[in-house]
């Protein structure tokens, strides 16, 4: 970390560290989240920029915040295959729930769709930024740093890998053990019942081919065995609907993810009003805020949304950044790959020559893919704005992602200062991109 910059540092140090212990938990839509948000832009006034909140609608239970939801889908398929064994039109309601809770799942929980959230309860959340023009106030294009405000549900697996801190790779099979035992039984009870309807559809319709199948000693024997096979899918199943711990107060206080994101824009944002020299040339900086990523970029999707036709996002360049903690892991997340959506190659090439000018070594060779989930990168990817998530995260399940034992005491302020001066670094490449190039759009390939 330069020194020079150490006060910013500390400061956003500060600032995670009031968010996880004054604030705590911020669930999509609470009353943390608000409370955090107003904070935020309470911090933005007092550096003299007006802030905007801009509320919209959520369901966090519609998407991966509701993945308990598809444990109990299994364990009722699991108890009521026991009497589909007898009574075989059983399989025909069990075949329903099971194609509705995976399309539900595919498309809400995997591919980030709104289509399921006017079945779940919804909450108000926020979006909260603020603007810094030129002292002329003429710009050409404009630059949004974001965070998101919310916290995650508490992983409980990942949590109950704690007593493993100190033996990474156990804690790890552990955690991925379980998950995965879980999701096996939970997909198997589900595609034997839609197998199992479609079996006895043929039966009921004279098909020869199921009538054949259902004489075969094979399927005799897969009926003795559906005697005790579904105790074993509940009980994987129980494991999925522990996935998510439901209570709040046992939420993710949420240090790394993401208030180091949400301070780490602030103080950038703080550091040109300060240093107005040192501004990018006919540039607007944006502290944008995010409300409800972790319920499936609800507020990365209203943004991009609400401002898609005005210059919010013309000629825009996001700068996203999520997790700001672990030293030995500075990357810059090129794509989402469950969203199908690839970042800007322009942005990704300014983080790894600013992490080698920097001297900052990576484990992960400063680049990842984000293999499950997705983040606000995507939604404003789609909407035209170059943008790429910069973090610095191992990217393995870990007892502290996503559970209360996200707190600021397990990582430095040199890490976070590292983290500024790498958002700083890449400010300055895109600022002289701009002047040699102009904007380009985003780059995917």
């Amino acid at each position: 970390m330069k020194e020079e910059n150490r006060k910013y540092a500390q400061e956003a140090y500060e600032l995670t560290s009031y968010a996880a212990k004054e604030i705590g938990s911020r669930l999509p839509g609470s009353d943390g989240e608000k409370k955090y948000a107003d904070f935020m832009g309470d911090k933005l006034r007092e550096i003299g920029i007006e802030p905007k909140q801009e509320e919209f609608a959520v369901s966090p239970r519609s998407s991966i915040g509701g993945l308990s939801y598809a444990g109990w889908s299994g364990v009722i398929l699991s108890a009521l295959a026991f009497f589909a064994i007898n009574i075989s039109s059983v399989w025909f309601g069990m075949a329903g729930l099971a194609v509705v809770t995976i399309i539900w799942l595919v498309f809400s929980c995997f591919f980030y769709k709104t289509w399921f959230d006017m079945f779940f309860p919804q909450e108000i959340s926020q979006n909260t930024y603020g603007e810094l023009v030129p002292e002329d106030g003429k710009y050409d294009y404009t630059i949004i740093l974001s965070g998101h405000t919310d916290t995650s549900w508490c992983w409980r697996h990942s949590e109950h890998a704690y007593k493993y801190k100190d033996k990474p790779i156990i804690g790890m099979l552990a955690t991925y053990g379980k998950v995965g035992f879980g999701a096996v039984c939970f997909f198997f009870i589900a595609i034997v019942s839609i197998l199992m309807a479609a079996v006895y559809t043929g039966v009921y319709t004279g098909a020869q081919w199921a009538n054949e199948l259902i004489y075969r000693e094979s399927f005799n024997n897969f009926l003795i065995a559906m005697h005790f096979l579904p105790i074993i899918t509940a009980i994987g199943s129980l494991f999925v609907v522990m996935w998510g711990d439901p209570n709040p107060r046992n939420a993710s206080r949420g240090a790394m993810d993401n208030a180091t994101g949400c301070a780490l824009s602030y103080e950038v944002i703080k550091y040109f009003k300060e240093n107005p020299d040192k501004m990018p040339k006919n540039c607007r900086i944006v502290d944008c805020n995010i409300g409800s990523e972790e319920a499936g970029l609800r507020g990365s999707m209203f943004f991009a949304q609400e401002h898609k036709n005005d210059d919010l996002t013309k000629n825009a360049w996001n700068i996203n950044i999520d997790s700001v903690a672990d030293e030995g892991y500075f990357e810059v997340v090129i794509k989402d790959d469950w969203q199908g959506v690839r970042f800007d190659t322009d942005m990704e090439k300014m983080f790894k020559e600013t992490f080698n000018e920097l001297g900052i070594e990576s484990k992960t060779n400063g680049c990842i893919h984000n293999p499950v989930g997705g983040c606000d990168s995507t939604p404003m990817t789609r909407a035209g704005i170059k943008s790429v998530t910069f973090a610095a995260q191992n990217p393995v399940l870990t007892y502290y992602y996503h559970t209360w034992r996200d707190m600021p005491e397990r990582f430095s302020v040199d890490t976070v200062g590292d983290g500024f001066d790498v958002v700083l670094g890449v400010i300055d490449k895109i600022a002289k991109f701009q002047e040699e190039h102009g904007y380009n759009g985003p780059q995917k390939k």
